[in-house]
């Protein structure tokens, strides 16, 4: 796994922002520099309080590693269509509060059929992200593939509003992809706001702190610090190959950014916790909300952040 991961961004404008809530944790304003998850069934731990909030070395599209001088990867992700392949959401519409199996496959366009061979990345064949627009519920799913090449996961949306969907593969062969797709979901709509800045995040008994800073166009290291009844929490498990898994989206137009850890289990280096490194970089300043997976005691957590990337 890569320890200098660059993340690229998604760049095309989106629709009105809607509200939903039902991200996890706190917020986060301008970083002061710090020290060197069928459905996802293990994020159980969200209280209704917390009800505001549940990969991944980069790769592909809107991941790809960049070199100092070179032009960006073209953005991915906002778009339901590239390189050959398109998502094909059989389910664009929900209900909110109701439990439904939100159904796609991922087409090739030279023959219009559904891609039934994929490469695993993170013990997965394919990592799916659903998040409302106005950034406060996200879900990290890993579906089930039927043989003919459809995908489903059971998922439940909490309020009514605006998602989008992002599926993040890699073709049999081929390069990591990302595509994107909208999903409505039907019923009483009430915009909300994310969370305000603030350095730590809770969730389901845990503490989270969030050290480092993000800086437009420049990498730089985030920590995030797990502890427990005040005691740092040094036996972090493993889940999907990495001791924590790191999410972060744009406010406005759900720019998508995606990374791993540096470091893996069993590499030698790497502490089972209190702390969890990431490297990335900001594409643009503007507002980011953060969604770190992390895993302990066989249950999977997960931890948000608001962030503020000054100019």
């Amino acid at each position: 796994m890569n320890t200098g991961l660059r993340i690229a961004a998604f760049t095309a404008a989106l629709a009105a922002t809607f509200g939903t809530a039902y991200a996890v944790g706190g917020g986060v304003g301008e970083i002061a520099p710090g020290p060197s998850s069928a459905a996802h069934q293990e994020h159980t731990d969200a209280s209704p309080a917390e009800r505001g909030g549940g990969h991944g070395q980069g790769h592909g599209q809107g991941h790809e590693q960049g070199h100092e001088g070179a032009e960006p990867a073209r953005p991915g992700g906002l778009q339901i269509s590239e390189r050959g392949y398109t998502l094909d959401l059989k389910t664009p519409r929900l209900t909110a509060g109701e439990s439904a199996d939100l159904r796609f496959a991922i087409v090739q366009d030279t023959t219009g059929r559904p891609v039934t061979a994929y490469d695993r990345e993170h013990e997965k064949e394919l990592h799916l992200i659903v998040a409302s627009r106005d950034l406060t519920t996200f879900r990290h799913l890993h579906p089930t593939r039927a043989a003919d090449g459809t995908w489903s996961t059971p998922v439940e949306l909490p309020e009514a509003g605006g998602y989008r969907v992002f599926a993040d593969f890699t073709p049999k062969g081929g390069e990591g992809l990302t595509l994107g797709a909208d999903l409505g979901v039907s019923g009483a709509y009430e915009p909300a706001e994310p969370p305000a800045p603030a350095t730590t995040a809770s969730v389901g008994g845990y503490e989270v702190e969030l050290g480092g800073a993000l800086t437009p166009g420049e990498d730089g290291e985030l920590t995030l610090t797990v502890s427990r009844h005040g005691r740092p929490v040094r036996d972090l498990q493993p889940y999907l190959g990495a001791y924590g898994h790191l999410v972060a989206l744009r406010s406005g137009d759900l720019a998508y950014l995606h990374v791993h850890p540096n470091g893996e289990p069993g590499d030698g280096s790497t502490k089972p916790g209190p702390t969890i490194s990431f490297t990335a970089m900001a594409p643009s300043p503007g507002t980011y909300r953060l969604f770190l997976d992390f895993k302990h005691q066989g249950r999977v957590h997960t931890a948000a952040f608001t962030v503020h990337v000054p100019r």
